[in-house]
């Protein structure tokens, strides 16, 4: 049985790898336009697209719908939403104020340990970025601004971003060229760490704010262009 047990759970993460695999391949392209709008997304059709069999193909489509980038149809897949650019620009200014908040409120009530695992977390951003550790990047980046949101001890703030992180998710990761960005990112990092660790909220919320906004205008421009190719490619 504990054999079994083993093998079973095995299985689980398999599928949830492939899942996640296809979720992303599928994102990429409903983001760059080549899945439009209206456009079905059928189970049978995807597993043979992908050779794989129903399960991560229906995983793959409810971790797309849980980002609302499809709506699932029971039992027949799902069609591609309409994410428009005003959407997409509203729920990015959401986040890039939420997140200058929480590094305004994180300043005044972060333990010492937290600004502690701050430092050491830029350090490490720091080593990887001259390794041009694209993937250790992001997973660092994303771990620094969540730490920064766990710093303000408020649940209701800390859900409400990672909500948007996660449903932003496949329009920031469509962005090319990590290692070109790193060193502007690592700047801005700077700021908002010093300030964090000066104990000056408004400084620390600017920087952020400086740092998101940035981010923001990026994500908008590239999702443009990307769409405006992918509808000149369909044509």
């Amino acid at each position: 049985m504990p054999n079994a047990s083993i093998k079973d759970q095995d299985t689980r993460t398999t599928v949830t790898t492939i899942a996640a695999q296809i979720s992303q391949k599928l994102a990429d392209e409903i983001i760059a336009g080549t899945l439009p709008p209206g456009e079905r997304l059928e189970e049978p059709a995807l597993a043979e697209r992908f050779q794989v069999s129903r399960t991560p193909v229906r995983e793959a489509l409810r971790l797309l719908d849980a980002r609302g980038l499809i709506e699932l149809v029971p039992r027949r897949g799902g069609v591609v939403a309409n994410v428009g650019a005003a959407q997409l620009a509203d729920m990015l200014e959401a986040l890039c104020e939420l997140e200058s908040l929480c590094c305004r409120i994180a300043t005044q009530r972060m333990s010492a340990m937290q600004r502690r695992q701050l430092e050491l977390l830029h350090e490490q951003t720091e080593a990887v970025g001259e390794r041009r550790d694209a993937q250790a990047y992001l997973e660092l980046n994303h771990r620094f601004h969540q730490l920064i949101c766990q710093g303000t001890q408020n649940e209701t703030l800390m859900a409400a971003v990672e909500n948007l992180r996660d449903r932003l998710a496949p329009f920031r990761a469509a962005q090319s060229g990590v290692e070109r960005r790193f060193e502007t990112s690592h700047r801005e990092h700077q700021k908002i760490v010093e300030a964090i660790l000066a104990g000056q909220p408004e400084e620390a919320y600017l920087a952020m704010r400086s740092h998101t906004t940035r981010l923001t205008l990026n994500v908008m421009e590239l999702i443009e262009a990307q769409r405006a190719d992918g509808a000149a490619k369909r044509n």
